[in-house]
């Protein structure tokens, strides 16, 4: 079974940084594409940045310029790095991947890290 685990959430003024990290563990044959979505209280889930195998990447118009994803396929890992916060930004944060185990394919998410923008 493929488990996704985030850190790197917290508190964190506007105009500041955080950089989020996402392992995938367990016995994984391929990841294909990875990324980070986001939900705000009160609104739906969205996807905030992704990336596939080979490096290509899409952002949120919301976040283009400010955030960057990036991956390590040797440790099936993947980082977002998060400039510029706004207050918008505030949101629970979790890690998806699109991979085939055992099981087959299919999408796995992290268990959610909390990002707060706030002054």
């Amino acid at each position: 079974q493929a488990r996704l685990v985030e850190s790197g959430g917290g508190l964190v003024q506007p105009g500041g940084s955080l950089r989020l990290s996402c392992a995938a563990s367990g016995t994984i044959f391929s990841i294909y594409a990875m990324g980070w979505y986001r939900q705000a209280p009160g609104k739906q889930r969205e996807l905030v940045a992704a990336i596939t195998a080979g490096g290509g990447t899409n952002y949120a118009d919301s976040v283009k310029g400010r955030f960057a994803i990036s991956r390590d396929n040797a440790k099936n890992t993947v980082d977002l790095q998060m400039n510029s916060l706004k207050p918008e930004d505030t949101a629970v944060y979790y890690c998806n991947a699109d991979l085939r185990n055992y099981h087959g394919r299919g999408d796995y998410w992290g268990q959610g890290t909390q990002v707060t923008v706030s002054s």
